[in-house]
């Protein structure tokens, strides 16, 4: 099962309680107060690991609640502080408050962590409140309440390359042949229902993650569809493969298509179109497929590759342009200046 987005209800541990005690003991006259304080409540983290791929492993655990502290005891003991409950994401997973609607924190890179609910605070015993002059307080705290947060987790998935196209144009095959992953395939439409991510190794010194984006179709931007539930997941890809099929099996125009998905993309965010991108025929072994890389040229006016996930054709020279454009965007990236 894949999920990309989930609603958790999270219930930090409160603080245990101050004790108020006194030390008493043979000999010891006049022990003066020995209460402890309380141990601070459990919090609730989320944290990004690369070892997840999706947020299924949190469907059905919906509440979450972190251990209380234990209470503070005589001769001056502090109770055991809470147990954190850390909830295990994917990184490029969006927290975000849904009281507030504000985004808690964006867990891009596995590690990183955000304090979604914090634990009580224990109480101060007694012995906290002695003074030279207030020799003998009875005094003592009761330990915070824990934080209580509803949150919802939105994976958008982190990859280098995303495989964009109309149903069937052959991006899961693709996929399969790229890299070792192994989405279902077959030969009619949708057959994907969630995005796949693979890792592509190009030689013995380059690789990428390749994602297959499906489901775009006209209306994808209203949501028509599963639109928005897969265009969120373009966002964050570095480099667009836009795959056209030749010969649609529902007789559409090749051309219309390629315009459709680019509208598409201009009309869910505008910065989507001005993204990278490589075009590519696929199903090169058709014999529509050269004139239907002829007409794109035309009509984009960027150079169109034809390729064939079934025969092989076209698909290391694609393989070796990809790392190119990869590299010539890191070179470009702002992060890249800053380190040179």
């Amino acid at each position: 099962m894949f999920a990309d987005r989930v609603i958790l209800n999270c219930q930090a541990g409160d603080g245990g309680n101050g004790c108020s005690s006194f030390r008493r003991e043979i000999y010891v006259p006049r022990g003066g107060p020995d209460g402890g304080d309380g141990g601070d409540g459990g919090s609730i983290v989320i944290q990004a690991d690369h070892n997840l791929g999706s947020l299924s492993n949190l469907i059905g655990h919906r509440h979450w609640r972190a251990e209380r502290g234990q209470h503070g005891m005589g001769s001056q003991m502090t109770g055991k502080c809470g147990k954190d409950v850390v909830i295990l994401v994917p990184p490029g997973t969006l927290v975000l408050d849904l009281k507030h609607g504000n985004v808690l924190q964006d867990l891009q890179n596995s590690g990183d962590q955000v304090i979604v609910a914090r634990g009580g605070r224990g109480g101060r015993g007694n012995m906290r409140f002695a003074t030279s002059t207030h020799r003998a307080p009875r005094e003592c705290e009761a330990g915070l309440s824990g934080e209580y947060r509803e949150i919802a987790l939105e994976l958008k998935m982190i990859a280098d390359v995303g495989l964009i196209g109309k149903p069937n144009a052959g991006k899961s095959t693709l996929l399969s042949r790229l890299s070792r992953a192994t989405p279902e395939i077959a030969d009619y439409p949708f057959t994907t229902k969630y995005p796949n991510l693979g890792l592509v190794h190009v030689g013995f010194d380059h690789d990428y993650v390749l994602a297959d984006i499906p489901g775009l179709i006209e209306g994808a931007h209203r949501g028509a569809g599963l639109g928005h539930e897969f265009l969120k997941h373009v966002e964050r890809t570095r480099l667009l493969v836009h795959l056209i099929e030749p010969n649609p099996m529902d007789q559409s125009d090749p051309l219309d298509n390629y315009s459709n998905i680019r509208d598409e993309l201009r009309l869910y965010d505008t910065s989507l179109v001005e993204r990278p991108e490589i075009i590519c025929v696929t199903k090169s072994e058709l014999p529509d497929a050269a004139t239907c890389a002829e007409l794109l040229r035309e009509v984009s006016g960027k150079e169109v590759h034809l390729i064939s996930a079934v025969t092989g054709k076209g698909l290391p020279e694609l393989n070796r342009l990809i790392v190119q454009r990869l590299a010539e965007l890191k070179e470009l990236s702002p992060d890249s200046a800053t380190k040179h």
